[in-house]
């Protein structure tokens, strides 16, 4: 055991935080890439792996549907975090002195309304969290970046505005994979996640869908994404609450087992309070 979980970005990023959120005792693994989050649990390098699935305002992660599936880990946990952006500077600088910012992509639109206030110029990075570092490296004059606090206090940046983020409510869910699969019923309120392919067959994802809704099972996502490079081949991922072992939920996926080609359980963990 390394006592590691892999995430994507620097130290200092909303991947850190999540972790840090989820399993506190454990120490984070920077990766460049979501893939080699993977490969870092895979190769034993970590643990557990910490992967966004979904942002509140910008909707799901690339690439992420297609990883899990074939990523060989299990959902055990998720963890809700909230987006909130700071500027930070080299020390002693001011906001005023900044006239341009680095940060990810993702990120620059959703303090459009303070950079646009300030006049401040906004410029794309690899990792917001990974501009933090090279400010502090280059200490280029002039230059801010847009990050979570966290990434501040690692590199020794001055923080100049906090929450400047558009949207109060702007939140990211991660999910927490590990190799070993986990079964068991951990809370009173449980999730189930899931894919499928339906069978070529007229209304077969209606007639899939049907068994939830008959059974009283609470299906809280729903997203299709082609698979193989087909037109036709259309893979579901899907969210549920409820456990596989509950009666109804049970019911529920049996039924969908005669309008699919395959379905495979990607995950069956607590619902974090954060989602109510």
């Amino acid at each position: 055991m390394t006592n590691r979980i892999a995430f994507q970005g620097a130290l200092g990023a909303y991947g850190h935080a999540a972790c840090t959120m989820a399993r506190p005792a454990m120490d984070p693994l920077p990766c460049a890439t979501f893939e080699e989050v993977i490969d870092a649990v895979r190769d034993s390098r970590a643990d557990m792996a910490m992967l966004p699935v979904e942002n509140s305002t910008y909707g799901r992660v690339a690439d992420i549907h297609r990883l899990l599936p074939d990523s060989g880990l299990h959902i055990v946990d998720e963890v809700f975090v909230r987006v909130r952006i700071a500027l930070m500077g080299l020390p002693g600088a001011t906001l005023a002195d900044i006239r341009k910012v680095r940060a990810h992509l993702v990120l620059i639109p959703q303090a459009r309304t303070f950079l646009t206030t300030h006049g401040i110029a906004a410029e794309a990075a690899a990792d917001s969290a990974g501009a933090a570092a090279e400010l502090a490296q280059h200490r280029t004059p002039g230059e801010g970046v847009l990050a979570s606090e966290i990434a501040a206090s690692i590199y020794g940046l001055d923080v100049l505005a906090r929450d400047i983020e558009d949207h109060g409510h702007n939140t990211t869910r991660f999910l927490l994979m590990s190799p070993s699969e986990d079964l068991s019923r951990r809370s009173d309120h449980m999730m189930t996640t899931f894919i499928f392919q339906v069978r070529n067959i007229p209304a077969a994802l209606f007639k899939a869908m049907g068994g939830f809704a008959t059974n009283g099972v609470n299906m809280t996502k729903l997203e299709s994404y082609m698979v193989g490079g087909s037109f036709t081949a259309t893979q579901f991922y899907a969210d549920i609450e409820g456990h596989p072992q509950d009666a109804h939920v049970a019911r529920a996926l049996e039924e969908l087992d005669y309008f699919t080609h395959t379905h495979k359980v990607l995950g069956v963990y607590p619902a974090s309070p954060d989602r109510y």
